[in-house]
């Protein structure tokens, strides 16, 4: 029998991301698990300039670019909890309580941050989206997904937009049996 009992959802609040949550969410109800809701900001406490490499500390700043990430997540979340069709329709949310925990963390590397994360905090299971780039965009730019799906300890889903729509509402469900 698989048990979940942390399940984390990497977000860059793209659309990949916000399907990786919906998956994410549907299993931590499913497995009434704790969610975990991650989104790696960029580290730009410490700033170089010039040729020198004279660094300038803005403390101020990463708390701003902390700060706006934070109030984005704790959106997401709240809009996540009513969900739209795609006209714009509006569908009971599924009521069973969620256990969730948004975490920022500022980091250069968000790949790595994820999985420590996840190893820190014994996640059993890792939700990500991923865009689907091209073969050439994928050599050049790499993919965060890749690479958490490389070196995670535990299992990764991975998600890309517009998904296979399995996920639906228990009302939905309970329609289509009948």
């Amino acid at each position: 029998m698989i048990t979940l009992k942390n399940i984390l959802v990497a977000t860059d609040f793209s659309e990949p991301a916000e399907a990786a949550l919906t998956y994410g969410q549907a299993l931590a109800r499913t497995f009434n698990a704790m969610l975990h809701v991650v989104h790696v900001v960029g580290n730009v406490s410490r700033i170089a300039y010039g040729a020198d490499g004279y660094v300038v500390a803005l403390p101020e700043m990463q708390q701003e670019v902390d700060d706006a990430a934070r109030k984005q997540l704790d959106t997401l979340l709240v809009c996540a909890r009513v969900q739209g069709s795609r006209s714009g329709d509006q569908v009971e949310a599924d009521e069973r309580p969620l256990t969730s925990r948004s975490v920022v963390i500022a980091s250069d590397k968000p790949a790595l941050a994820i999985v420590e994360y996840a190893q820190r905090e014994r996640i059993d299971l890792i939700v990500t989206g991923t865009h689907g780039r091209g073969a050439v965009a994928h050599l050049l730019m790499g993919s965060v997904a890749e690479r958490v799906v490389r070196t995670a300890p535990c299992p990764v889903l991975t998600v890309r937009h517009p998904e296979h729509e399995f996920v639906v509402p228990d009302a939905l469900v309970a329609v289509t049996k009948a």
